[in-house]
């Protein structure tokens, strides 16, 4: 990888060893990280080359660099705007349809429906809204007692994190490497150990911080709750 970085001018040795080694200056791991970041929110490696290339200088470069990473966020930001209209107006259908089921069918066929309606959207028999966290822990199907939970969260929350999809699962990268925090991740992994919503919760502690991964079709809940628990500082 480092052989391909350097031929696509991204990443230059200071020097080699006598024996044919590159050797690389302190800050080519940063620059590395940089790289492999832009990647996954799908800068190409043109786009990264330039940024690299721009850092430092005023003008033009600088502009272009800006404009290439505005016109990636509105890309974003309007493909995520149809999940969520779809996601809000296919909650509104299935209480909707719940209505209709109670009306037609009654009794046990209607209980049967809330249950899945609550399995899916997170509402409960009232209909009043939970909150954000509590609906994604009862999606997670987390083992968390809640007092544990709160505990946890509470020293989790508003922490500043990077999130990025990776294989069948995700990543979720806190930086930095506050003991507090490492030890409520631990915890967190001890206590999902035998979550069905997850499989192979792992913690690892790498040169940007602490990285804690999930896989199966339930992890991209894990990536959410992350996010959330970023946005819930106030």
């Amino acid at each position: 990888m480092l052989r391909f970085y350097e031929r696509e001018g991204l990443l230059r040795p200071l020097r080699r060893s006598g024996s044919g080694y590159r050797l690389y200056g302190a800050d080519a791991e940063n620059t590395l990280l940089f790289i492999r970041r832009a990647q996954r929110l799908g800068f190409s490696l043109e786009d990264i080359k330039l940024v690299l290339e721009g850092r430092g200088q005023k003008g033009v470069p600088g502009k272009t660099v800006v404009g290439i990473a505005e016109q990636r966020f509105l890309e974003i930001e309007r493909r995520l705007t149809e999940l969520l209209v779809l996601r809000h107006e296919l909650e509104l259908f299935l209480d909707d349809l719940a209505e209709r089921v109670g009306r037609s069918a009654g009794g046990a066929t209607t209980r049967l429906y809330r249950d899945l309606l609550d399995h899916v959207c997170g509402h409960h028999d009232g209909h009043v809204a939970t909150s954000s966290m509590t609906r994604l822990m009862r999606r997670i199907g987390c083992s968390l007692a809640n007092a544990e939970r709160e505990r946890i969260f509470a020293v989790l929350r508003g922490r500043h994190v990077h999130v990025w999809r990776e294989g069948d699962g995700y990543a979720v990268l806190i930086p930095g490497n506050d003991e507090a925090v490492s030890s409520a991740l631990r915890q967190l992994v001890a206590a999902e150990a035998g979550c069905t919503a997850h499989v192979n919760v792992a913690l690892t502690d790498t040169a940007e911080g602490q990285m804690l991964t999930a896989h199966g079709d339930g992890a991209f809940l894990f990536a959410q709750l992350f996010l959330a628990l970023e946005a819930s500082a106030a």
